[in-house]
């Protein structure tokens, strides 16, 4: 057996799983939404995001999440791409928001590919 195809085929399927379990949105779409308005939302804690933060993102963290969004975005058909450090918080954040009857909001995952998607959108 070639095990330097069974640990890439595992690094595969773990992949897969994680980025099903984070139910992310695909770049493009996520793109699209970008190009279209969407708002970046910053679920880390306010010393996370002083520490660095993707262009034009706001900081909402967790545990503020559900008391200042509603008051500072009231559109509930905004749409709105959360993230995080990893993209733990940023899909409990999308849960969160999807109860108080956010209909457009999508999980971007981590920090990093925040960064990634949402620069190479501004550089298009």
């Amino acid at each position: 057996m070639n095990w330097t195809l069974l640990g890439i085929a595992g690094v595969v399927i773990i992949a897969l799983l994680l980025t099903r379990r984070l139910a992310l949105a695909s770049p493009e779409q996520l793109r699209r939404h970008l190009r279209a308005g969407a708002r970046v939302i910053d679920v880390r804690t306010a010393e996370e995001f002083h520490r660095g933060h993707v262009a034009g993102a706001l900081n909402f963290p967790l545990s503020e999440l559900q008391d200042r969004l509603p008051q500072e975005l009231p559109d509930r058909q905004q749409v709105l791409l959360l993230h995080c450090l990893g993209g733990w918080r940023s899909r409990n954040g999308q849960r969160q928001l999807q109860r108080l009857g956010y209909q457009n909001v999508f999980n971007l995952g981590s920090l990093a590919r925040a960064q990634q998607i949402v620069n190479s959108t501004l550089n298009h």
